[in-house]
């Protein structure tokens, strides 16, 4: 089984204004909601390549009532952990001009909530895939990655992380099955700028030093880069397409890739379908559907 862990899930409601103006009243012109957050993301596209997933987090509220509804709707497992204190965010997405974001804060998780999710985790099997993404919420401790894995350490638990900076370099000593930076993270870490695809490599072998067993590596337009564990490099340029909405496609990546490990065995052919679906998503206004990923792959 897969699961996913979304530390503080959101809804994200997308609307687009043709010239939003401070101080005045904007009309709408197209709105949208969805269920958001890193992990959630993964388990629906999971859900839209024939694959079943369990989504685990902390949700609050009527607006968390609402997150698990509409994961259901779209085929995801829901079993967050039901916080006491507060709501489930909701996250607004301007497009006009400029994107503008503003983010809500989430509920108040306790001690409690926190053992809780332990208790879940602890009934992992060995074979099972765990990703963990996204950022950790601020009453949650800074380490919940590490005593995450820490606590999953040994037990043949397939765990990918999807991370930026010492959240995923703090967790390569536990040796995760797979990881996703992209190229300006995995510069960022090395305080270096990778542009072209020849150019991550070394540095994704760098992470491999460290800990991690396959490294993925975006880099938007310019494709991807995969270093397996046994040694194997595969490169890839981008599908062609048009970018309707990034939001996602990082997620999707990564979803992608666990459908195409479990179905095939192939790594190489897991990476095509994860730089696939990230595509499909980023050329959708919704996150990738089997069709879609199909259609680019059959470009490749």
């Amino acid at each position: 089984m897969i699961y996913t862990i979304t530390f503080n899930p959101c809804i994200d409601y997308i609307i687009r204004v043709d010239d939003l103006t401070l101080g005045k009243i904007n009309r709408v012109n197209y709105e949208n909601i969805l269920p958001g957050g890193k992990g959630v993301n993964v388990s629906i596209v999971l859900g839209n390549l024939g694959h079943k997933s369990v989504a685990l987090g902390f949700t609050a509220g009527f607006t968390g009532a609402e997150i698990e509804n509409r994961m259901r709707a779209y085929g995801a497992e829901c079993d967050f952990i039901h916080v006491a204190e507060g709501m489930s965010r909701i996250n607004v997405k301007v497009k006009s001009n400029e994107e503008t974001e503003i983010n809500g804060l989430g509920p108040k998780i306790t001690d409690a909530d926190v053992e809780a999710l332990y208790e879940k985790l602890d009934a992992l099997e060995a074979g099972d895939y765990l990703v963990i993404a996204g950022s950790v919420p601020s009453m949650l401790p800074s380490d919940m990655y590490e005593r995450i894995m820490a606590r999953l350490d040994g037990r043949g638990i397939n765990i990918a992380v999807d991370a930026e900076r010492d959240l995923l370099t703090r967790v390569l000593q536990y040796h995760p099955f797979v990881i996703k930076p992209n190229n300006h993270e995995l510069g960022d870490i090395f305080g270096v700028t990778l542009k072209k695809r020849e150019e991550v490599v070394p540095y994704a072998k760098k992470l491999q030093e460290r800990g991690a067993r396959n490294v993925i590596v975006s880099m938007a337009g310019e494709g991807a880069v995969f270093v397996g564990e046994n040694g194997e490099v595969a490169m890839s340029e981008a599908p062609k397409g048009t970018v309707v909405n990034s939001v996602g496609a990082g997620d999707s990546m990564v979803a992608g890739f666990l459908a195409g490990v479990i179905e095939t065995n192939d790594m190489a052919k897991a990476f095509r379908m994860g730089l696939c679906t990230g595509s499909a998503s980023a050329f959708s206004p919704d996150l990738a559907t089997r069709p879609e990923v199909e259609a680019l792959l059959a470009t490749l």
